[in-house]
C-alpha cells in the first residue's frame, strides 16, 4: 500500500479572551425592541451574550474578537432599522447633557409639527360641534393632504423603522403603528378616489393616531430624562478645568513649605491632560479635578454627592480626597493620585452606568413575553378583521348603525353626544322628538361599511397593544433606583442585586473593619515568661520583652493594610520602635504572616497560625488570651524560630450605628449572623454588645470557611447577602446572592461586591434594602399595569363591548391609551424618589 501523503499542517490561529463592548443602540420603542436587538446580536458569529437596555439605549455584548467586532456588530443593527455605533470611551459631562438635550428636542420637534396638523384637521369639524364654517377646510381633499404631510413628516420615522423590522422578520411597536397608520390612509384614499362604494373618509385617523403617540412618546422622553437626572448630576460633578501649580522654582519637593505652596504661581489646564503626581491648587467652591492627597491647606469639604454623609469633612495635609467633590472653605493644594477615567468618580460613573444596562431576572420574562407580542398582536387584528367581516356583522347588523354611542368617529360621536346633552337641557320633550327622529332616519352617512368596520376595529387593536409598557416596566424602575442609590452613596452594580435585595431572609456581617471601626489599638503585650532570643538575632541571650515582642511584630507587618496590622505599626511608630531587616514574606489571609526577619524564621497571627509552624502555646499564655478574648479583644500571637515568644492584644470599638443597624434589620424580620476568624470568646463578647444570641456567631472562620458558610444557608433555602470589607471576605462577597462592601475596605472586597456603601457607614444596609424593596415593588407594579392593560384593552379594541354596549375604540382613541400606558410606567417609576422604608 502506498504511503500517505503528508498532510499540510493547519496554522495554529490563537484565540483571544472574550471581550466585552458597548454599542449604543437607537429606534428602540418597545420591549419587543428590545428582544428584536438581542435576537438579531446573538446570531451573529462570536457572539456569546447580549443584554439591551430600552431606557439607557445601550446593548452590552460579549464576544470573541477573533469571530467579529464592533464595528460589524452596528452596521448589522442599523441595517434591520436599529442606528447602532459602537462607544468604545465614556462619554463627557458635556455629551451626555447635550445628547439628552437633543433627543428631547428632536421628539418636541416632531410633536409640534403633528399638533399643528392636528388643529389644522379639527378645524374642518368646527360646523359639527359649533356650526362654523371656515372655507377650504370642510373639503376632504384638504384633510387628505393633511395626513399625508403627516405620514411624510413626523410620522415617517415611526413607520419607517416600523416596517424596515418587519421586512427583516423583526416586527416592532412601530410596525404596529406604521400598520395601523397606512390602514386608516389607504382605506380613506380609496374611499376619496371610488365615492361609489358608500366608505367613510377617515383621514384624521392617521393624523390623531401619530399626533398621540408623538405626545405620548414626548411625555415618555421627559419622564426618562428626568429618570436620569441622578447620573447627569454625577456627571456634571467632574470640573473642566483645573489650577496647575507650576513646580519651576519651588525647589526640592522634600523643602517646599507650605505657604509657598499656597502662594505658588498657576496656570489653568484642562482636567483631561493631569498626570499622576502633579499639584493643583483648588480654591473654595471649586470641585477637586482629580482624586489626590492634600499637601498644604486646611479646608472643609462636601463629600454628599459621592458618599450620601451630608456632614463636610474637614481635610488638612495628609487627607485624601475625591474627583467631584466641592471644596467649601479654605485655599488646599493637592497632590493627584488618580486622573481622568481611574478618579473614584469615574469609576462611579461608569458602574452606574453598567448597573443601569444589567437586566434584572424579572425583566427577562417580560422581554421573551414581548418578543412574540408584535406576531400575536398582528394575528388577533388579522383574526378581528375576519370575524367582524365574515360574521360578526351578520350576527349583530345593528353595529353597522350604531354610531350614537361608539368612539369610533371622533367627529360624529362629539358631534351627537353635544347636541343630545343640549337638546335635553333645553327641553325634554324635544329632545325626545329628535331623537325619535333619528332613530327612524337613516341617512347614508350614518351607515358603516361591514368592510370599513371591520379595517377600523382591526387598526385598533394594532395600536392599542403596547409592548412599550412591558419594555420599560423594569428599566426605568431601575434607572431610577439606582441613581437615587448614587445619590444615597449606594454604588448598585446593577438590576439583578436589587431584585435580589427584595427575596434576602439573612444577613452575614464581617467583624473586623466592618461591624467594629476597623481601627484597632493595641492595649496589651503578653511575653511568654522567661523565654529568650533565639540564637542569630540582636541581643542573643537576652529575655524577651514587650517592646521587642512589639518591634517583631511591626517589622512582619511591613506593608500589610489589614486593620490590625496597621495598629501594630502605629504602636510601634508611637513608642519610637525602628523596623527590623525583613524579607521572604508569605501572607495567609485570615491565619497570619510569616517571614525571616533578621534571618530568623518569624510567624505572627492566631492560634492555629502558630500551632501549623510547629509552635505550642503554653497553657499559661493560653489562660492570659481567653482572659483578654472575654473582654473583646483580638489575641495575635508571635512566634520565632520554634518558640512561642508571647501575644498582642488588640481592641477594635464596635461602628457607632452597628448595633441600630442591627436593629433595625432584624425589626425587618431577617436574619443577622456575624462571622469572624476570631476566637471564640472575643466573638461572644462583642455579640452580646451588638444583642446577639450565641447561635448568631461562627466564630474561628478560616476565609475560605466563610463561603462554606454562605452555600450552607443557601442549601437550607435561605437567600443570603454577605456584607464586609476585606480581602478575606471575597470569596463570601461573590458566593453570596447580594454582596455588600463598605468602601473604606480593600479594592478587592469593592471589586467582588454587588454593592458598594461609598459613605463607609453600616446606616446604608438598611438604606439599600429599603431601596430594593421599592424598587422590586415599582417593577411589580409596572408589569401588572402593562400586562393588565394589554388584557383588557386589546379585547375592547377588537371589538368586546360592541354588540351589546355599542361601544368601540376609534384608531386614534386607542393610540391615546396606548401612549398612556408608557406614560404611566415611567411616572409611576419616578413616584420611587417618594417611596418610603419597609415595614
Amino acid at each position: 500500500m502506498a504511503p500517505l501523503a503528508p498532510q499540510p499542517l493547519r496554522p495554529i490561529v490563537p484565540v483571544s479572551a472574550p471581550q466585552t463592548l458597548a454599542l449604543e443602540v437607537d429606534g428602540m420603542k418597545c420591549a419587543g425592541c428590545v428582544r428584536a436587538v438581542e435576537t438579531r446580536l446573538t446570531q451573529q458569529p462570536g457572539v456569546l451574550s447580549a443584554s439591551v437596555n430600552l431606557v439607557t439605549r445601550v446593548a452590552t455584548v460579549d464576544y470573541a474578537p477573533q469571530d467579529t467586532d464592533g464595528d460589524t456588530l452596528a452596521q448589522v443593527l442599523t441595517a434591520v432599522g436599529f442606528p447602532s455605533q459602537r462607544r468604545d470611551r465614556p462619554r463627557t459631562a458635556d455629551e451626555s447633557l447635550r445628547e439628552a438635550d437633543q433627543a428631547l428636542q428632536h421628539q418636541t420637534r416632531n410633536l409640534a409639527i403633528a399638533a399643528l396638523l392636528l388643529i389644522l384637521s379639527s378645524i374642518g369639524h368646527l360646523e359639527h360641534l359649533f356650526g362654523w364654517v371656515l372655507p377650504g377646510f370642510d373639503a376632504m381633499v384638504v384633510h387628505w393632504g393633511l395626513a399625508t404631510l403627516t405620514l411624510a413628516f413626523p410620522g415617517r420615522p415611526l413607520w419607517v423603522n416600523g416596517f424596515q423590522g418587519l421586512r427583516h422578520g423583526i416586527p416592532t411597536m412601530n410596525t404596529l403603528v406604521g400598520l395601523g397608520a397606512w390602514s386608516a390612509y389607504l382605506a380613506s384614499c380609496v374611499a376619496l378616489v371610488l365615492p361609489s362604494l358608500g366608505w367613510e373618509c377617515f383621514f384624521d385617523e392617521p393624523v390623531m393616531l401619530l399626533g398621540f403617540i408623538l405626545l405620548g412618546r414626548t411625555l415618555e422622553q421627559r419622564a426618562r430624562h428626568r429618570a436620569g437626572a441622578s447620573l447627569r448630576t454625577l456627571l456634571a460633578l467632574q470640573p473642566t478645568l483645573a489650577r496647575l501649580i507650576a513646580e519651576g522654582g519651588l525647589g526640592d519637593r522634600e523643602a517646599w513649605d507650605p505657604r509657598q505652596l499656597l502662594n505658588a504661581k498657576v496656570v489653568e489646564v484642562a482636567t483631561d491632560r493631569l498626570r499622576v503626581g502633579e499639584l493643583l491648587r483648588v480654591l473654595p467652591g471649586e470641585k477637586f479635578p482629580v482624586d489626590g492627597a492634600v499637601v498644604a491647606g486646611q479646608g472643609t469639604v462636601d463629600e454628599s454627592m459621592l458618599t450620601g454623609e451630608s456632614l463636610p469633612v474637614l481635610k488638612q495635609a495628609g487627607s485624601g480626597v475625591s474627583a467631584g467633590s466641592l471644596n467649601l472653605s479654605g485655599v488646599l493644594v493637592v497632590e493627584a493620585t488618580q486622573v481622568g477615567q481611574d478618579t473614584t468618580l469615574a469609576q462611579i460613573i461608569q458602574l452606574v452606568e453598567t448597573a443601569q444596562g444589567r437586566k434584572a431576572p424579572i425583566q427577562r420574562l417580560a422581554d421573551t413575553v414581548a418578543g412574540y407580542f408584535t406576531y400575536g398582536v398582528m394575528a388577533i387584528a388579522a383574526l378581528t378583521f375576519g370575524f367582524w367581516a365574515l360574521v360578526g356583522t351578520r350576527i349583530w347588523p345593528s353595529v353597522l348603525t350604531d354610531h350614537g354611542v361608539w368612539l369610533m368617529g371622533m367627529d360624529h360621536a362629539l358631534d351627537h353626544a353635544l347636541n343630545h346633552a343640549l337638546d335635553h337641557a333645553l327641553d325634554p320633550a324635544l329632545g325626545q322628538a329628535m331623537d325619535s327622529a333619528m332613530a327612524m332616519a337613516t341617512p347614508a352617512e350614518a351607515l358603516t361599511s361591514p368592510l370599513l368596520l371591520s379595517l377600523k376595529l382591526a387598526i385598533a387593536v394594532l395600536v392599542i397593544a403596547c409592548p412599550c409598557a412591558l419594555g420599560l416596566a423594569t428599566p426605568t424602575a431601575l434607572l431610577v433606583g439606582s441613581g437615587l442609590g448614587a445619590e444615597k452613596g449606594l454604588l448598585i452594580r446593577g438590576g439583578d442585586a436589587l431584585e435580589h435585595l427584595d427575596r434576602l431572609t439573612t444577613l452575614v456581617f464581617d467583624k473586623t473593619g466592618t461591624l467594629t471601626t476597623g481601627k484597632p489599638q493595641v492595649t496589651d503585650c503578653r511575653v511568654n515568661g522567661d523565654v529568650t532570643q533565639p540564637s542569630g538575632a540582636e541581643g542573643d541571650g537576652s529575655v524577651v520583652g514587650g517592646d521587642r515582642l512589639l518591634q517583631l511584630a511591626a517589622s512582619l507587618e511591613v506593608g500589610t493594610r489589614h486593620p490590625l496590622a496597621r495598629a501594630i505599626q502605629q504602636a510601634a511608630q508611637d513608642q519610637g520602635l525602628p523596623l527590623l531587616r525583613a524579607d521572604q514574606f508569605h501572607t495567609e489571609p485570615g491565619f497570619g504572616v510569616s517571614a525571616q526577619v533578621e534571618g530568623v524564621p518569624t510567624v505572627l497571627g492566631n492560634r492555629s497560625w502558630l500551632l501549623d509552624h510547629g509552635m505550642a502555646v503554653p497553657p499559661p499564655l493560653e489562660a492570659q488570651a481567653e482572659t483578654l478574648a472575654a473582654t473583646g479583644k483580638t489575641v495575635i500571637y508571635l512566634g520565632q524560630g520554634s518558640q512561642t515568644l508571647g501575644l498582642i492584644a488588640v481592641q477594635d470599638p464596635l461602628r457607632p450605628d452597628a448595633l441600630e443597624t442591627l436593629n433595625q434589620i432584624k425589626a425587618w424580620g431577617l436574619e443577622v449572623l456575624m462571622v469572624t476568624g476570631d476566637r471564640p470568646a472575643t466573638a461572644l463578647a462583642i455579640a452580646q454588645a451588638l444583642h446577639l444570641d450565641p447561635s448568631q456567631v461562627r466564630a474561628e472562620v478560616r476565609p475560605d470557611q466563610k463561603a462554606v458558610v454562605i452555600r450552607q444557608l443557601q442549601s437550607q433555602g435561605q437567600q443570603v447577602a454577605m456584607v464586609g470589607d476585606g480581602i478575606n471576605d471575597a470569596p463570601a462577597l461573590a458566593q453570596a446572592e447580594v454582596g455588600i462592601a463598605l468602601h473604606g475596605g480593600t479594592e478587592v472586597a469593592a471589586e467582588t461586591a454587588h454593592i458598594v456603601l461609598m459613605g463607609d457607614r453600616l446606616g446604608q444596609v438598611p438604606e439599600a434594602l429599603a431601596l430594593g424593596k421599592a424598587t422590586l415593588s415599582k417593577i411589580r407594579q409596572n408589569l401588572f399595569w402593562a400586562l393588565a392593560y394589554n388584557s383588557l384593552g386589546i379585547p375592547v379594541a377588537a371589538g368586546l363591548l360592541l354588540p351589546h354596549w355599542g361601544f368601540a375604540l376609534s384608531p386614534a382613541v386607542a393610540g391615546a391609551f396606548m401612549a398612556f400606558s408608557s406614560i404611566s410606567v415611567v411616572s409611576n417609576s419616578l413616584l420611587l424618589r417618594w417611596g418610603r422604608s419597609p415595614e
